[in-house]
């Protein structure tokens, strides 16, 4: 869903009484505390745990607004510790005493900066007919491709025509290059020409690794890291086709897509709990970090400081590490625009129950 993953400023974190005890034996500690890791974390990874008073802006929020969100996907979470947890959620609590009631807040470092990004949902115009205008197809996923770990490339599919001929078109678009970044968001609205509109989302990929686009560019010293934004690729791309195909098939990786009709207009795409994401109460992150459904406190710094409860209800292919989040910033243009300038440092506190939160420290530890 990034295009530039790799820049951000770090800052000094906040210390608590927990910090340096919870440094040692952490390998051990934090494995055994957050099994959704599945043994995937270093001995680099440090936790530290929290309280509700560490949280820049905690009071502030609108914790009725961020609990509504959080019980969306909530059910869906089948581990003992959030059962318990969502069980008692349906019982019309106050939503700031239930995440102070059950929760601790947990900050999670792997060694690298916190890094803020966004995505959106794109429109584009679109047709369910090929024409003169609408020449660029959306593709659901071949079977052969579900069952190749790495199938062809961006490049191999699109220079040597293998999708084409088999029915594979869910709508034709426009704009090659709004259609390039639909792929890095995974999913989208299409407008069609009666003015309906078909929503589309992730349906998989061809197995290959995202590469970005906007790191190549300044590799390349065309632009600087301050200067990219999505906005600025699409302008450079459109500018220069012949060399904008080449910067396009730098990034292997294609996705397909699918009809997603069930989904009513009013909310937002799906994200990978396969629920609805939320304008600015959604996040995407490492689920090797953060467990999905989980509430994280965001305190983005930058132009637009952001103090607020959001929920990690979806992923994304460059989106890496235990400080890494992608705020989902809506539908559309504006959006879009909001989406594609950020690029702020911070931190993220994940709240985990408190039985999952206090098994992370070590022996004796209380």
């Amino acid at each position: 869903m990034d295009l530039f993953t790799g820049y951000g400023i770090g800052r000094p974190e906040l210390a608590s009484r927990f910090h340096g005890r919870v440094k040692s034996a952490l390998a051990a500690t934090f494995c055994a505390g957050l099994s959704w890791l599945g043994g995937l974390v270093s001995a680099e990874t440090q936790v530290t745990v929290l309280s509700f008073d560490d949280l820049e802006g905690w009071a502030a929020d609108n914790h009725a607004e961020a609990f509504e969100v959080f019980q969306n996907t909530c059910a869906d979470l089948d581990d003992p510790d959030w059962q318990a947890v969502c069980a008692y959620a349906t019982s019309n609590p106050d939503p700031r005493q239930f995440f102070e009631l059950f929760f601790r807040p947990v900050l999670i470092e792997d060694g690298k900066d916190a890094l803020f990004t966004g995505y959106f949902e794109p429109e584009l115009d679109g047709a369910l007919r090929p024409n003169a205008r609408y020449r660029y197809p959306l593709y659901a996923m071949p079977p052969e491709a579900r069952d190749s770990p790495k199938w062809y490339s961006r490049r191999e599919l699109l220079e040597e025509r293998k999708l084409e001929g088999r029915g594979l078109e869910i709508a034709w678009v426009d704009d090659p290059v709004e259609l390039f970044f639909l792929q890095i968001q995974g999913s989208g609205r299409v407008h069609l020409p009666d003015g309906s509109k078909l929503r589309v989302g992730y349906g998989g990929k061809n197995g290959h690794e995202y590469r970005s686009i906007g790191q190549e560019l300044v590799r390349r010293g065309t632009f600087e890291a301050h200067q990219v934004s999505a906005q600025v690729i699409k302008n450079w791309v459109r500018r220069n086709p012949v060399a904008g195909t080449e910067l396009l098939y730098h990034n292997p990786s294609y996705v397909f897509f699918r009809e997603v009709s069930e989904v009513p207009a009013h909310l937002g795409p799906l994200g990978a709990m396969n629920r609805s994401v939320t304008t600015l109460r959604t996040i995407a992150v490492d689920p090797a970090f953060v467990p999905l459904g989980a509430p994280v406190w965001i305190e983005k710094d930058g132009k637009n400081p952001m103090r607020r409860l959001m929920m990690a209800q979806d992923t994304g292919s460059a989106i890496k590490g235990a400080q890494r989040a992608d705020i989902f910033f809506g539908t559309g243009d504006q959006a879009g625009r909001a989406a594609g300038r950020l690029k702020d440092p911070g931190r993220m506190i994940v709240l985990l129950p408190i039985q999952r939160a206090y098994a992370m420290l070590p022996e004796g530890v209380e």
